[in-house]
């Protein structure tokens, strides 16, 4: 896919992000705002760690009809109570009937899906044969494609469906597989995003890499000390640029992709990878890096990533050029659903004229030169780069713009 064929922006006609800081946009916009945080002290299952975690409250009070009772799992009653907030479920609903129930591709960024189902299944293995139980349904649960299936058949969609997981870039590459999938004819308009949801392999995973902070993490701080966990769901649909363009339509205006084959864990320490998947977004664009009003970083809080990740930055836009901050602050780092969800932060960020604050970092980091926000910084925002960086170096950037 060249990148003169990604001139042509897609629309961002419908989007919704559910986290630690509430359900749908206006509770994530008014979190925002007043920079507050979604983090408390873990208390998930038996997860004996010293850590703070970004809880989507309600999620087990979700109940799925029972035609799709084979999807039941901790990260589908995520992803549904996600689809109900902002109007998103009948907006898809909608323009399947503009576009056709097979026209509409269904395209979800998840690292775990829905593991914790088997972790749990194992308590619970018969203790003669070590058997699992015969209520694990692994292909609605654990399989990472439950995920996509199920948005699929809960939205009636018929057409192409694929969980992309690639660790925390997962949710960002969705959208140039949207966009190719585009391109190529094969569909008209995509549910993109992401859903991820604690389980106890991400949370003691996590825990033995030493990167779990033991307060609400502090990215870009001078004092940095890990991670925080969270969950959410994110669901965007995009679809071609409609004939009459709606006065602050946000769209996509361009995706870059690249592998740092680097470490299986840790960046490029130059960041390498990243700065390909930055300049690659803004090329499909057509614009400069002067053009860029806000970068939402990726911004985990440790020490090596959130290095990489400035450097790359002041080495493309220069020292403390461009306004940019991390989220994962106030949501925590979602994993999965990150790219998704930091879109649609992005989206709010268009539409409200906001650069947002880097939400628990008191201290700048002043070895990492760039403009890191820690007040909320009202002012024109007309295109956003939007990172998202995973294990083994698998790099995402995306270009959201608004249309005047």
């Amino acid at each position: 896919m060249s990148a003169t064929s990604l001139r042509s922006p897609l629309h961002l006609s419908h989007f919704t992000a559910s986290s630690c800081l509430g359900h749908g946009n206006s509770a994530t916009h008014q979190a925002l705002l007043a920079r507050r945080s979604g983090l408390a002290p873990c208390s998930f299952d038996d997860a004996n760690l010293a850590t703070w975690t970004g809880t989507v409250e309600g999620v087990d009070d979700q109940v799925l009809p029972p035609h799709l009772s084979e999807y039941n799992c901790r990260n589908n009653r995520l992803a549904r109570l996600g689809l109900e907030q902002d109007g998103f479920a009948q907006a898809v609903r909608e323009a399947a009937q503009r576009h056709g129930a097979h026209r509409i591709g269904v395209l979800l960024g998840t690292s775990t899906s829905g593991i914790y189902e088997t972790e749990l299944a194992y308590r619970r293995r018969d203790p003669v044969t070590g058997a699992l139980p015969p209520g694990l349904v692994y292909h609605g649960s654990h399989n990472p494609y439950s995920l996509a299936g199920f948005v699929r058949a809960c939205l009636g969609l018929t057409g192409p469906a694929a969980s992309i997981s690639s660790a925390c870039s997962s949710s960002g590459k969705v959208f140039a597989s949207a966009w190719r999938m585009m391109q190529a004819g094969l569909i008209d308009a995509a549910v993109v995003g992401g859903v991820d949801s604690f389980c106890l392999t991400t949370l003691c995973g996590f825990g033995s890499l030493d990167v779990l902070s033991s307060e609400p993490c502090r990215p870009f701080a001078a004092d940095r000390s890990g991670i925080s966990i969270g969950e959410g769901a994110a669901f965007i649909l995009l679809e071609r640029m409609p004939a009459q363009v709606p006065a602050g339509a946000i769209v996509l205006r361009g995706v870059g992709e690249s592998s740092d084959a680097h470490h299986m864990s840790s960046p490029h320490p130059e960041g390498l990878g990243a700065q390909l998947a930055m300049r690659q977004a803004m090329a499909m664009a057509g614009v400069a890096a002067g053009e860029i009003d806000y970068v939402n970083l990726h911004g985990t809080a440790t020490p090596a990533n959130d290095t990489a990740e400035g450097r790359a930055v002041a080495t493309l836009f220069g020292d403390n050029a461009v306004a940019c901050s991390s989220t994962k602050g106030a949501t925590g780092h979602t994993l999965g659903a990150a790219g998704g969800i930091e879109a649609v932060i992005g989206a709010l960020a268009l539409q409200h004229g906001m650069a947002w604050a880097g939400v628990n970092t008191q201290t700048r980091d002043e070895n990492i030169r760039v403009d890191y926000l820690l007040e909320n910084r009202a002012q024109p925002v007309d295109l956003v780069l939007s990172n998202s960086f995973g294990f083994g170096g698998s790099n995402c950037s995306l270009l959201l713009g608004r249309v005047d």
